[in-house]
């Protein structure tokens, strides 16, 4: 019974600290730099680099367990 009650923690903290995670990227991500003040081609790339940032932090999680 213990073990079942571990899992179930350790799955909703686990999505807890991944949401955490992500808002933090992206409130980083606006915080940089203004949308308004970036060209169509700077929005696409900042984009990319969001993308990119994301799954190596997936990926980073991934190794780690």
């Amino acid at each position: 019974m213990n073990q079942i009650i571990n899992m179930i923690v350790r799955m909703v903290v686990r999505r807890l600290i991944n949401a955490g995670i992500n808002k933090g990227v992206d409130a980083m991500a606006k915080r940089r730099g203004g949308s308004e003040e970036l060209t169509p081609e700077q929005k696409q790339a900042a984009a990319e680099n969001q993308k990119r940032t994301k799954q190596a932090i997936r990926m980073t999680r991934r190794i780690g367990r």
